[in-house]
């Protein structure tokens, strides 16, 4: 018999005795493989890593146990510690009548879709508006964030959604598009807030930031011919206010000055009266005293005063007169020479 046939003549028991033996030794080592992967998988999940704007909460057989910082933290293994992420540090926000996509060549994206639903809204004139804004918020509480209520964001949003359209229906809208926007953000955050604290759900509300507060498209036209008209009508207003501010200060002004004028003018005439009655008074009191010197010191002050004014003097030496007719002297001389 060759050397093959006597292989293929024992190659029966060989395969038998192979086959005995493999099943167990196979079992062995996947039951040492088996272990080893598990003694691993444990040492593994003894660690966990919690990032710095986050804060995990630690439940062991279902119960809260824990609420670990940020940094590198051991736990029990094979699910005994079951560990929940929740980012505490992050200004979360959510939008309302539009959606974020990302950002396109550094700038944001936003969804081409409308949010109609969310962003028409009927203000207090029974006007309709196309308000969008965003809730921005915190988690300041996870074990409450995550176990008060089932879901605390869509929680979140449908408060927002009520309180903004109650804010904005209790408005005008002029007052909506113009100058009531950092009332209505102020206000919209504080309700918000305070029904979030009435559900304790353990979330912050940091602020409400309205983004475009317009007209639907339907009435845009009519809306911007509303605007011009109001704007020229505050035109109209302001410069009728300021033409007010400028004539009211000039008539008092002219008025002060008229008055201040006639006050001097009869502070003058009051003391140029006193004056002249003192004056009188004095010269009655010298002239009672010395009757001939006071009149003769009068009639020279009287020609001192009268004399400057006169035009021309002519002095005859032939017959002396006095003083006083030499001021008639012209006329005389003419009614001498007539025959």
């Amino acid at each position: 018999m060759s050397q093959s046939q006597s292989r293929q003549a024992g190659g029966p028991s060989n395969l038998q005795e192979l086959l005995g033996k493999s099943p167990k030794k196979s079992a062995r080592l996947m039951l040492g493989a088996i272990v080893v992967l598990v003694l691993i998988w444990g040492v593994f999940s003894c660690f966990y890593t919690v990032q710095p704007e986050q804060r995990a909460v630690v439940k062991r057989f279902g119960a809260v146990v824990d609420i670990t910082d940020p940094g590198l933290h051991f736990r029990l293994p094979f699910g005994i510690d079951q560990v929940q992420l929740v980012a505490t540090e992050r200004v979360l926000k959510q939008e309302f009548g539009f959606r974020t996509e990302g950002t396109r060549d550094g700038r944001t994206a936003y969804s081409a879709k409308q949010y109609e639903d969310e962003s028409l809204m009927l203000t207090g004139d029974l006007n309709i508006i196309d308000l969008e804004w965003v809730v921005q918020y915190r988690i300041s509480d996870p074990i409450k964030f995550l176990y008060s209520m089932r879901e605390p964001t869509r929680t979140l949003r449908d408060i927002s959604e009520s309180v903004m359209r109650r804010v904005v229906g209790n408005r005008l809208g002029s007052d909506v598009l113009t100058v009531g926007r950092v009332d209505i953000q102020q206000l919209g955050r504080d309700e918000i807030q305070q029904i979030m604290d009435r559900y304790d759900a353990g979330i912050h509300v940091i602020t409400v930031e309205l983004q475009d507060v317009v007209p639907p498209p339907a009435v845009q036209p009519a809306f911007n011919e509303v605007n011009e008209a109001r704007q020229e009508r505050e035109r109209m207003i302001n410069e009728a206010q300021k033409r007010v501010n400028q004539e009211i200060p000039r008539a008092e002004g002219q008025a002060m000055r008229t008055i201040a004028e006639a006050e001097g003018y009869a502070t003058e005439r009051v003391n140029r009266a006193l004056g002249e009655s003192f004056r009188f008074s004095a010269v009655l009191t010298e002239y009672r005293q010395a009757p001939e010197v006071t009149r003769s010191r009068l009639y020279l002050e009287t020609l001192h005063e009268v004399l400057p004014n006169i035009g021309k003097i002519l002095v005859v030496q032939d017959d002396q007169v006095p003083p006083v007719p030499l001021l008639n002297l012209d006329r005389v001389r003419t009614q001498e020479a007539r025959p």
